[in-house]
């Protein structure tokens, strides 16, 4: 295979993340033969200025790609802006794309399994992404499978499929009324909460709005059986780090191929109730990750003021 996709990838103020990021992705043989885009945002305050401008001193010294673009935002777009924004540029340009986080860890195969599989559903409209990241979960997986939920930590997809996007949560929030449990993976993720926390404003999100209009769609996200990515992001030092999101997201990349068989092209029942029982398991939180949770569910009974 030639016609290997573009990465994007979008960077913030943590160089050491960034490196091991683009360390892993170099371990794919395909990286050679890739474009990789590279945005980097902005400061959002005094105190972030220096942890961007020395992660903008490491990326203009990655080597190792087919060639590399590097844009730096002057201001502060936020997440959902800067990957909006630099999606749809690259997307228009290629068609397709790979994207990836400064805080991923990839396997030295994801490249293969990303470009294998957009060159293998291009011209299927029911396939919307490719997914690399699997949590870590104690039954076994098929090797591939199709769900209608869709991870974005490390992802791929189609002109096609970025096309559907709809920007506004609230047309999107009325057509979920009635498939708000299954849009949760049987009710054990909170992504129907943060469309409407998008909604009112207490969160940004390109992410849940990208999921929601596939969703609504019927669009389907291939999955490799185990995971080909990693967040590195809940150390402590992201956003949205707890003991929670590390006990539910743990993943180990998986280093060796995934085999791109011939599957139905259609949800897996079965991996669908895997994903689900995995999600809605009881898991240890401290006091101040309750609060947290327990602030959700008030939220949670306060969204139908927006439908």
């Amino acid at each position: 295979m030639t016609n290997y996709a573009p990465i994007v990838l979008f960077t913030y103020c943590r160089a050491d993340h960034t490196r091991i990021a683009v360390e892993s992705l170099l371990n794919n043989k395909e990286a050679a033969e890739s474009d990789l885009y590279i945005f980097s945002d902005g400061p959002k305050t005094e105190e972030k200025r220096k942890g961007v401008e020395e992660n903008r001193t490491y990326i203009h010294t990655i080597t190792g790609f087919k060639s590399i673009h590097i844009i730096e935002r002057e201001k502060n777009w936020g997440l959902a802006n800067s990957l909006i924004a630099g999606i749809t540029e690259i997307i228009n340009q290629y068609g397709r794309i790979i994207v990836v986080e400064d805080d991923l860890i990839l396997s030295p195969y994801f490249l293969q399994f990303m470009n294998e599989a957009l060159e293998k559903y291009k011209d299927d409209d029911r396939v919307g992404t490719i997914s690399a990241f699997v949590p870590q979960i104690k039954e076994e997986l098929p090797n591939t499978f199709f769900l209608k939920y869709y991870m974005c930590w490390g992802w791929a997809t189609w002109k096609r499929s970025w096309d559907m996007l709809e920007l506004n949560p609230k047309p999107l929030l009325r057509k979920l009324r009635f498939k708000k449990k299954k849009f949760d993976v049987g009710g054990g993720v909170g992504n129907y909460g943060n469309l409407y926390c998008q909604k009112v404003g207490l969160v940004d999100s390109w992410y849940v709005r990208f999921y929601a209009s596939l969703f609504l769609k019927d669009k389907l996200s291939l999955y490799p059986g185990l995971a080909l990515a990693a967040n590195n992001g809940l150390d402590g030092t992201g956003t949205h780090s707890s003991r929670n999101a590390q006990s539910l997201y743990h993943a180990v990349c998986y280093n060796k191929p995934i085999h791109m068989a011939e599957i139905p092209v259609k949800e897996d029942d079965e991996a669908y109730r895997i994903f689900s029982e995995h999600y809605k398991m009881p898991h240890r939180n401290t006091p101040k990750e309750m609060w947290a949770q327990v602030k959700g569910f008030i939220r949670r009974l306060l969204y139908i003021d927006c439908l």
